[in-house]
């Protein structure tokens, strides 16, 4: 009797040092589902002297290029895309998926962060909305939501509007990730797919969740990865980031095998 192939995903991610995002995360997630995990590097990110943030050191081009060239020939199950810390980055990453278009691609938009000016932000903005043909889902946060919407979120018909706009943009599927901001008790998150909507809802845990995006995604790459329907992969994603909250340790999210 043949064997089943363990399934590989590719994380196109930035690394914490700290370990609780980053490709770390990613590769943590690949861990807990069987999955076979590899990493392409797009930056390096440290804590600042002064300990009052991150600093983000963008892997170089000419060696990014090298790492996504010597992935061609692997046969991926899904590649999921999280911090592209310059627009040169995101180009080559942008190409990349283009030419894999047969498997399930998920976009986390990192695009909120101190270290960003505004027009950098803005340029980045515009580089993210030319991905959303070529993936298969998308997970802005609420602020990365109205950023490539060009709305203001304060109610869950916000964020309905915001999913209809980027549907309209050529968005797939989307996972609008409402966190605190709309509920102090509830982290409230609406899927869409541009013709149906249902919102995910578990209760706030007081607890570290650095890191919680980047597991979201993968444990919807990972969960694709596996053969399961878009909607069936984030609900059975929103659980899974949910019982990682539960276990997280002073660095962010942790996931404790079975």
């Amino acid at each position: 009797m043949m064997m089943k192939s363990t399934p590989k995903v590719l994380a196109i991610s930035g690394s914490d040092v700290l370990s609780g995002g980053g490709f770390q995360a990613d590769l943590a997630t690949y861990s807990q589902y069987g999955i076979y995990g590899f990493v392409a590097v797009t930056s390096i990110v440290t804590v600042a002297e002064n300990a009052s943030g991150f600093e983000i050191f963008p892997t170089d081009i000419e060696i990014f290029k090298r790492q996504l060239d010597s992935l061609n020939d692997i046969a991926f199950d899904a590649i999921k895309i999280g911090l592209l810390p310059s627009i040169e980055i995101a180009d080559l990453t942008l190409r990349f998926i283009q030419q894999h278009q047969d498997i399930s691609v998920i976009l986390d938009p990192v695009l909120v962060f101190k270290e960003n000016k505004d027009e950098e932000m803005s340029l980045m903005t515009a580089k993210m909305l030319e991905f959303l043909p070529y993936v298969t889902v998308i997970t802005p946060n609420l602020r990365e939501a109205e950023m490539l919407a060009g709305l203001t979120i304060t109610t869950v018909s916000d964020m309905k509007a915001a999913a209809t706009v980027l549907s309209a943009l050529g968005s797939r599927h989307m996972v609008i990730k409402g966190g605190s901001r709309l509920d102090k008790h509830f982290a409230r998150d609406l899927y869409a797919d541009g013709v149906v909507s249902r919102e995910f809802v578990k209760p706030i845990v007081a607890r570290n969740n650095n890191g919680a995006g980047c597991t979201f995604a993968s444990a919807v790459a990972s969960n694709l990865a596996h053969g399961a329907s878009v909607l069936t992969a984030v609900k059975q994603s929103k659980e899974f980031v949910y019982q990682a909250i539960l276990n997280s340790n002073d660095y962010g999210v942790f996931q404790l095998l079975p």
